[in-house]
C-alpha cells in the first residue's frame, strides 16, 4: 500500500477525475479493470488515488501527533517540576474531551479540508502521545546510564538524545503503526461526512459516499474501498503488533 501511495500517479490507466458519462457503470473488463463509476470514472485509478490520499494525510497526521507528544512529553519528563505540572493539565483538558468530538469541533472551527481534517485530528491525538513519553522519560531519568552520562559533564541536551530519544522514538514507533489503521478511519469519517476532501478528488471516504446512493444496484463501488480500509486497517495492525513483540523480545534479552 505505501508503494501505491508513493506512484499512484504512475499506476493509474486513466485520469482519476475524468468524468465520461456515456461509460457509467461498467461492469469489469480489461480496460476497466474494476468497472466505472455513476460518472463514468474508472473505479480502478480512482481506487489508486484514493490510497495516495488517504495513506498520505494518515501518515502525515501520524508525523504531527508523533512531534507534538515527544516534544511536550519529553520537556514535562525531563524539565520536570512546574513545567511538567502546566503541561499535563493541558494534556488533561484534552483527555477530557472524546477525541471524535474534538476532531469535529476543530473541523467546525477551521473549516473543511484535508490540510484542516490532518491538523484536527493530530490535536485530538497528540496528548495520549505527550502522556506515554513522559512516563518513559521519568521511568529512564535515573537510570545508571542517564546518571553516568550526566556526571561526565555532558549536557541535558546530549543526555536526553544520547540515552533517551531512541527508546522513546522505539516505544512511539509501535504505537504509531498500531494507531496508523484508527487515524485512516478517522480520515475516511470525516470525508464521508463532507468534512475531508471534496468531490471530485478520490478518497476512501469520498468514494464509499458517492457510491452510498447505489448501494443496493451497485454495491461493489462500496464494496472496493472498504475492502481497501479493512485490508489498511490489518495489514498496520499486524505490523504493530509484530513491532511490539519484537521490541518485548529485546527489552526482555536486555
Amino acid at each position: 500500500m505505501i508503494f501505491i501511495m508513493l506512484f499512484a500517479p504512475l499506476l493509474a490507466p486513466f485520469d482519476p477525475n475524468e468524468i465520461d458519462l456515456a461509460a457509467k457503470f461498467e461492469p469489469a473488463s480489461l480496460s476497466h479493470f474494476l468497472g466505472t463509476d455513476h460518472l463514468g470514472r474508472d473505479v480502478f485509478s480512482r481506487l489508486l488515488s484514493a490510497t495516495s490520499i488517504s495513506l498520505g494525510s494518515a501518515f502525515a497526521t501520524i508525523f504531527l501527533i508523533l512531534f507534538l507528544g515527544i516534544l511536550v512529553g519529553g520537556t514535562a519528563g525531563f524539565v520536570g517540576g512546574r513545567t511538567d505540572q502546566i503541561l499535563m493539565r493541558i494534556c488533561d483538558v484534552f483527555f477530557s474531551v472524546p477525541t471524535v468530538i474534538l476532531a469535529l469541533f476543530l473541523v467546525g472551527v477551521l473549516g473543511t479540508g484535508m490540510i484542516n481534517v490532518v491538523i484536527a485530528i493530530s490535536a485530538s491525538h497528540w496528548a495520549w502521545y505527550a502522556r506515554i513519553v513522559r512516563s518513559i522519560v521519568l521511568s529512564l531519568k535515573n537510570a545508571d546510564y542517564v546518571l553516568i552520562t550526566r556526571t561526565s559533564g555532558a549536557s541535558e541536551t546530549v543526555n536526553f538524545k544520547k540515552n533517551m530519544l531512541r527508546p522513546i522514538i522505539a516505544q512511539c514507533a509501535v504505537l504509531a503503526s498500531l494507531d496508523i489503521g484508527h487515524i485512516v478511519l478517522h480520515i475516511s469519517g470525516l470525508s464521508f461526512l463532507g468534512l475531508g476532501v471534496k468531490a471530485p478528488a478520490a478518497e476512501w471516504g469520498v468514494m464509499i459516499s458517492d457510491a452510498k446512493e447505489y448501494v443496493f444496484s451497485h454495491p461493489e463501488l462500496i464494496f472496493y474501498p472498504g475492502i481497501a480500509i479493512f485490508l489498511c486497517v490489518m495489514s498496520f495492525n499486524i505490523i504493530g503488533e509484530s513491532l511490539q513483540e519484537r521490541l518485548g523480545a529485546v527489552s526482555e534479552d536486555r
